[in-house]
């Protein structure tokens, strides 16, 4: 085949991929679409990759407007795929089991305010509050924090888990918390007792596990529920120390798992060592988590509840309260578990990170949480539109950041003003400015489309010759090939080279002479005016601190704003100090 025909191949491909991500192609996602169109040409991949990598380049650094212009040109056929492709369908959730045998929609979300909330927590908080809106129903925030000892409550978390909902877009008609609640479960417990559904035992740990692996019953199972509420009221005024005495439900002793057997539903912990953030040492007989949340899944009228498909074992525990004291079980969706590639989504392992000190701070762009993405430069509606597209699946779902970036990416580029930035620069010195020039300065638009974005004035300085500075890999082009174009400014030509700097001539200003020459378009700063760029740039798992100068624009911004720098990729401002000529951004992605 002809190698004009494999190029054109080869830039249909790269311009709808670009396209379809927001404007960047991505390399080895061509030379799939290549190969699979033109399966003859595998045994030549190595040359094919050659030609995808300078092709892409070229596709990468025009506007994704000239992109979309030369698909109409040259390839209308992929127009209306792109632009459905753009398009994404509105996710409908399937309806609600058993909703004609309740009154009413009721859900919650019950986060324990031991951490922040992450992408995984997120899906079914979002997906009880948009069932509860689709079915006018009533959304439920629930804080189940009681344990003071193992899961010990964040005091700052109750607060970030209610910004982190705002955030998100998820407001709620209740609100309750679990440990201002622990009257209501002492009384429950003394009911369920005396129904004969739970007991006090008084047994060491290791001898209730053996009989419990024997599926022989502990001797105070037995015991009347008189001589079980006598030893529960003892335990609430504190006579007895940790691990000398628990409530247990009566459960299955031949259960196939051990787990179900019997299982704790109170346990007494020293709060005077371990005391609880909100009631201090007030209480030392603490709900755990199944009976806490089954008894107020009850209480509060809860008709489904949405939550991990790990969680199965718990409903299965909570059913025998529930059958103990005649209650109906709310309907129950067990979700598949959310992964995410490319983030450190596991709470543990997040902890583990803070605890190392390798981080900078608890909303650390690396991590899972809803804080870091906010942090980050992720929109709440990309987090939204992604979770209500895996859905109320029971399979587990694995979320790649590249998808992330992608949706965020095709959000973000139109409203994001553009700057330029050099990163290990490199000075070059341009004679032979024509007089036109001779104003030194450079009035460039914010982004290529949106006009409303404004414009901003570069200042190129005075004298009969400009500096500027491009990066070191853009030099590597000009002392190869000879010949570069600085974005929206002139063409040049390398002349000579010295050891702190490159002197280059001016040959022309226009586009067309560039694009027709081939020529690299490359971003710049002006040597006479720039201000310094710290970023932050998360790797995979690692993070990075890039140094670097950017046009004096950059500073007309304010912290959080999200901007666009030239042929890098999108950033998040944190800081921007216009007196010490200084700024310190997030990189969000390409």
């Amino acid at each position: 085949m002809e190698v004009d025909k494999i190029r054109e191949v080869v830039l249909k491909h790269a311009l709808k991929n670009s396209i379809d991500h927001g404007g960047r192609a991505l390399e080895s996602a061509v030379v799939s679409r290549v190969l699979g169109e033109l399966p003859e040409l595998r045994k030549y991949a190595k040359q094919i990759v050659e030609v995808v990598k300078e092709v892409v380049s070229f596709v990468n650094s025009l506007p994704i407007e000239e992109q979309i212009k030369i698909v109409k040109e040259r390839f209308p056929e992929l127009f209306e795929e792109t632009k459905q492709v753009e398009r994404r369908e509105e996710r409908v959730l399937p309806p609600l089991p058993g909703v004609d045998k309740h009154k009413g929609v009721k859900t919650r979300f019950a986060p324990n305010p031991d951490f922040y909330i992450h992408l995984g927590n997120a899906r079914p908080a979002l997906l009880s509050y948009e069932y509860a809106k689709e079915y006018n129903g009533v959304f439920i925030l629930r804080f189940e924090d009681t344990d003071p000892r193992i899961k010990k409550p964040l005091p700052e978390a109750y607060k970030a888990i209610r910004e982190d909902l705002k955030w998100l877009g998820i407001s709620w008609d209740e609100e309750y918390i679990q440990s201002l609640r622990m009257e209501l479960y002492y009384e429950v417990a003394k009911e369920l007792i005396a129904r004969g559904g739970a007991y006090v035992d008084l047994c060491r740990r290791e001898e209730f596990r053996k009989l419990k692996l024997e599926r022989k019953p502990c001797p105070h199972r037995a015991q009347s529920s008189e001589e079980s509420l006598e030893l529960f009221d003892k335990m609430l005024s504190g006579y007895f120390a940790e691990g000398e005495a628990v409530v247990r439900v009566k459960t299955d002793l031949t259960s196939h798992d051990p787990s179900l057997i019997d299982w704790v539903a109170f346990r007494v912990v020293d709060t005077s060592r371990h005391p609880h953030p909100l009631t201090g040492d007030r209480y030392v007989v603490w709900p755990t988590y199944n009976f806490a949340a089954g008894v107020d899944d009850k209480l509060m009228g809860v008709t489904h509840i949405l939550r991990g498909k790990e969680h199965a074992i718990n409903t299965l525990k909570q059913l025998y309260v529930y059958r103990a004291l005649g209650w109906e079980y709310p309907e129950v969706i067990n979700l598949g578990r959310l992964r995410l590639e490319g983030m450190i989504l596991s709470k543990s392992k997040i902890k583990e990170v803070l605890k190392k000190g390798g981080s900078v701070g608890i909303d650390d762009p690396r991590f899972g949480t809803l804080r870091s993405l906010r942090r980050r430069g992720i929109l709440p509606e990309v987090i939204r539109e992604i979770i209500m597209e895996v859905g109320v699946k029971g399979t587990d779902a694995t979320i790649s950041w590249e998808n992330i970036a992608s949706l965020n990416r095709k959000k973000i580029d139109p409203v994001s003003p553009r700057v330029m930035a050099v990163f290990d620069p490199v000075k070059v010195v341009i004679r032979d400015v024509p007089k036109e020039h001779t104003l030194r300065v450079l009035k460039l638009s914010y982004h290529p489309s949106n006009t409303s974005l404004g414009s901003r004035v570069i200042d190129l300085g005075l004298g009969d010759q400009v500096e500027v500075y491009i990066s070191r890999e853009d030099y590597s082009t000009l002392s190869r090939d000879g010949y570069l174009r600085l974005l929206e400014f002139c063409n040049i030509v390398v002349e000579r080279e010295y050891r702190g700097y490159v002197e280059a001539r001016f040959i022309g200003s226009g586009l067309e002479q560039a694009k027709k020459s081939g020529l690299k378009i490359v971003q710049w700063v002006p040597v006479v005016d720039h201000i310094k760029l710290e970023l932050l740039k998360p790797e995979k798992l690692k993070l990075k601190v890039i140094r670097g100068i950017a046009e004096k624009a950059i500073v007309e911004f304010p912290p959080g704003k999200l901007l666009q720098l030239v042929r890098i990729g999108f950033i998040k401002l944190e800081k921007v100090s216009e007196r010490r000529r200084r700024v310190r951004a997030i990189y969000v992605h390409d």
